[in-house]
């Protein structure tokens, strides 16, 4: 255990065993978020040599001022056993008064299920238990499925049994279906926040990745997983014609995919894209955005947030979306940029084209779209709801 050490009543475990994505970014905004409000907290998570060096990069200073409790021990295994036996050893470990999953979805499937049959969690985290719940798929009703039943009678049982001492959703259509069928818990609806003060000079930011002049930026940002379809946009660029100005810019951790990699490595060859793969910090991901005219979210039956959708607007920029989801629905209700066929890369094809050829006055009304959207997904409105969740008993 490391970092600050004096007794508080009230105390906080925070659980987040995982380093990649949006998890830590998260980690620093509630743990600055709390500790502002005066919370003494315990961090659980990865400590093994080369996970512990990012949660130091990503919160810096924050860590002198909370307790740390390792997730994993020595051979790599969770203490206490996988999903809510590991959060009850943290939580025991802690002597918090409460426990606040970072990413409720880390323990949420098997959690549901047993609780469905009956097999509750460990006695101690009973009412003791809260957090973000990214994906609850079987709270959107797409229609029948077994697996879905069953953890939609799992979360039934917990909730009017007294378990979850609160949920953040960040679907503020499940937030209010949600609100409505267990008025008995406390839930909110959370902002899928974008750090303050994202905005910088594209200038500057393009002479930094050195991105030749006169291109038209198409930013494709994240794990290179097919889920996401960053397949579908190297398609697409490989279709247009070699003088488009049309240039991608790739940054985020490259997955293992043979398709993927040849077809980058033809579109750097031809001098239209650029791509860094390796973990981005935060201050060259402000870099990243601001380098870029549009970006891209190309996904593929995905359910629930986009952590850059938010950063898009944050940066001022439009984005080119698959229409499906939540993040199909945000972008037509706020108007944040264009919609395509899911899965389609001919229609993507369509939609980079329009982009290209957009006028002033369009490119104008997508900036003022992503500033309202920017304002109602601010760093202060992400505290504001975390904070009141935790002002209830």
């Amino acid at each position: 255990m490391t970092g600050a050490h004096s007794n508080h009543s009230g105390r906080i475990l925070l659980y987040e065993p995982r380093i990649e994505g949006h998890h830590l970014v998260w980690l620093k905004f509630v743990t600055e978020d709390l500790l502002a409000a005066g919370r003494p907290l315990t961090l659980a998570v990865d400590m093994r040599p080369g996970s512990y060096e990012r949660v130091q990069q990503r919160l810096g200073p924050l860590l002198q001022q909370v307790r740390v409790l390792p997730v994993y021990d020595e051979s790599g295994q969770k203490r206490g056993g996988d999903g809510v036996l590991s959060v009850a050893n943290c939580f025991e470990r802690s002597e918090a008064e409460q426990v606040f999953l970072n990413t409720f979805d880390e323990i949420a499937s098997p959690l549901l299920r047993q609780a469905a049959i009956g097999r509750m969690p460990p006695a101690l985290l009973r009412g003791k238990m809260g957090g973000i719940y990214v994906r609850p798929r079987f709270l959107a009703h797409r229609g029948f499925s077994p697996n879905e039943w069953l953890k939609y009678s799992g979360f039934a049982r917990l909730m009017r049994g007294g378990w979850l001492r609160h949920i953040l959703f960040l679907d503020d259509w499940i937030y209010k279906e949600c609100r409505a069928r267990f008025p008995q818990t406390p839930v909110f609806a959370l902002p899928d926040p974008c750090p303050d003060n994202f905005f910088a000079e594209a200038g500057p930011a393009r002479e930094h990745f050195d991105i030749p002049s006169g291109r038209k930026v198409f930013l494709f940002y994240g794990g290179a997983y097919r889920r996401k379809g960053l397949h579908l946009a190297i398609e697409a660029f490989l279709r247009l014609p070699k003088d488009n100005a049309a240039f991608l810019l790739c940054a985020g951790q490259q997955a293992k995919d043979s398709e993927i990699k040849m077809g980058l490595e033809t579109l750097v060859h031809e001098g239209r894209a650029l791509v860094i793969s390796r973990y981005i910090f935060e201050e060259e991901e402000k870099l990243l955005f601001a380098a870029s005219d549009v970006v891209l979210l190309p996904y593929i039956k995905h359910f629930g947030n986009s952590a850059v959708l938010s950063r898009a607007a944050g940066a001022g920029k439009m984005v080119i979306a698959s229409d499906e989801e939540l993040v199909g629905r945000l972008v037509r209700e706020f108007r944040l940029g264009l919609l395509f066929k899911s899965g389609s890369a001919a229609e993507l094809l369509k939609a980079i084209l329009s982009t290209t050829l957009a006028t002033d006055d369009e490119l104008s009304r997508w900036r003022a779209a992503a500033a309202a959207f920017a304002a109602k997904s601010s760093r202060s409105e992400f505290r504001r709801v975390l904070i009141s969740a935790f002002k209830h008993p």
